[in-house]
């Protein structure tokens, strides 16, 4: 095969391996409400089906890219994939809620070893930064139309089907994905594993974060004062302090400490992870709020979402970048968190009276839009002071904090609005809380962040003009 042609196939094949995992992390979100029915959830241990998932997709993306690089990206990419598609049958004949937290964690984990190598893989096929722009054009337009699809498919298969469908149809994808990667992908020749893998600094970091967000969702059943909340909380900082101290010993950690001295880096990571808690809380509480007050169908709400996930794929398709070289990354990211946190603003004023349009429909084609306008700045921003050779060290801290953060967010916010309120007060309160989340993150953007440089801003603007 023509190796331009290989190229370009070998590009859709990572992009319908990030595909399948942007689907499954949206398709659970309609089906939440039959799960918690069938198989006994708690309102708070429901959550859990979300963030079993997204912890250990947070957790694991620094270590992926880690193996990418000692063993070879192909091989670490067909792992997670073939991880994931076995999970995700394991998942779909689930028949209790213990059996699906864990499927789901399987599930995060295959995702995680995928993805932490995805854009490497993107980045040393495509060099030359027009044809890079091209293809990160693409690889972002498939995460914002994952969602979308995600959306579609878990409504109308929850409803004409079963949920547990919305596991299986990982299959087919998993195995076609395996097939082609296995013919189209070229493997890098990797350092070796005699550089070492910090498998120690892995547990301590997972399990850290992992104590930390059952503390979180546990709180409610037991008191945010009580002996059983702090001392989960203790011995998770202390798990954290653990993997701190070992960091600064080892000499090929899992994360360098001199990543938090880089200003934007840090910034523009925390401000990500305030958003991303306001975004997940959205499409989490929101799929509940339209089916328990509203009365909708699965796949009536997976058409309600979709304004948002479309918005946020016309932003993706290039409009965002364009503005962005007109009013610069930060005054960009401004706008954009401004549009988010009025959209959560609407949505906690709703109640049950209120028709889907025009408020839902106003609020989530803003939450679209704000999306669209922040993803690019906030990327843009975090790389700009980062040195060539911590790239993917930068952009996979980035990451894990974004998935990290957006599920203790969620798991914060849900407990803090069931055990403060009922009904669609409880909904409404968690879309105060998100609001504030997003604020947050706004004023990290504007007490922390600076512009970047002209030459990076420039260096952005060659590459859209070139790739158009």
């Amino acid at each position: 095969m023509n190796s331009n042609l290989r190229r370009w196939a070998a590009l859709v094949v990572v992009c319908l391996g990030q595909l399948m995992i942007m689907v499954d992390s949206t398709i659970v979100n309609v089906a939440l409400p039959y799960m918690q029915r069938d198989l006994g959830f708690t309102p708070s241990s429901l959550t859990w089906v979300v963030n079993a998932y997204l912890i250990a997709y947070g957790s694991f993306l620094l270590v992926a890219g880690r193996l990418g690089d000692l063993i070879g990206r192909r091989k670490v990419f067909l792992a997670g994939v073939f991880l994931f598609t076995v999970a995700s049958v394991g998942t779909g004949f689930a028949q209790g809620a213990d059996h699906l937290i864990v499927g789901r964690f399987l599930q995060g984990l295959g995702g995680s070893l995928s993805a932490g190598v995805i854009i490497a893989i993107i980045v040393t096929e495509f060099q030359k930064p027009a044809e890079r722009a091209q293809a990160m054009s693409v690889f972002t337009l498939v995460i914002a139309g994952g969602g979308s699809l995600g959306l579609l498919a878990g409504g109308f298969l929850t409803e004409w089907v079963n949920w547990h469908w919305i596991f299986f149809i990982n299959v087919p994808i998993g195995i076609a994905t395996m097939v082609l990667g296995s013919w189209l992908i070229e493997e890098n020749e990797g350092l070796g594993l005699s550089h070492g893998v910090d498998i120690a600094g892995a547990v301590l970091i997972t399990s850290a974060l992992m104590l930390g967000v059952y503390d979180i969702v546990t709180a409610a059943d037991y008191g945010w004062t009580s002996a059983h909340t702090v001392g989960l909380g203790g011995a998770a900082i202390a798990l954290l302090a653990a993997f701190i101290a070992l960091e600064s010993r080892l000499r090929n950690p899992l994360v360098p400490l001199r990543v938090f001295a880089i200003r934007s880096l840090t910034g523009a990571t925390a401000a990500r992870a305030l958003l991303f808690s306001g975004l997940f809380t959205n499409f989490f509480v929101g799929a509940l709020y339209l089916q328990h007050v509203h009365g909708y169908s699965a796949f009536e709400t997976g058409l309600a979402f979709l304004p948002t996930t479309l918005m946020i794929g016309v932003m993706s398709a290039g409009l965002a970048a364009r503005l962005m070289t007109r009013v610069g990354p930060r005054n960009l990211l401004v706008l954009g968190l401004t549009v988010i946190i009025a959209a959560l603003v609407i949505l906690s004023g709703v109640g049950a009276q209120t028709g889907y349009a025009p408020s839902l429909l106003v609020a989530y084609m803003l939450l679209g839009a704000g999306g669209g306008m922040s993803f690019l700045p906030l990327l843009t921003i975090s790389m700009s002071e980062v040195p060539i050779a911590d790239a993917g060290l930068g952009s996979g801290f980035s990451n894990v904090v974004m998935q990290v953060g957006g599920a203790l967010g969620l798991a914060s916010i849900t407990s803090i609005s069931t055990s403060n309120a009922q009904g669609n007060g409880a909904f409404q309160l968690a879309y105060i809380l998100a609001a504030i989340c997003v604020s947050a993150s706004l004023m990290v953007v504007l007490a922390v962040l600076r512009a970047p440089a002209a030459r990076v801003v420039r260096r952005e603007q060659v590459q859209v003009e070139e790739a158009a």
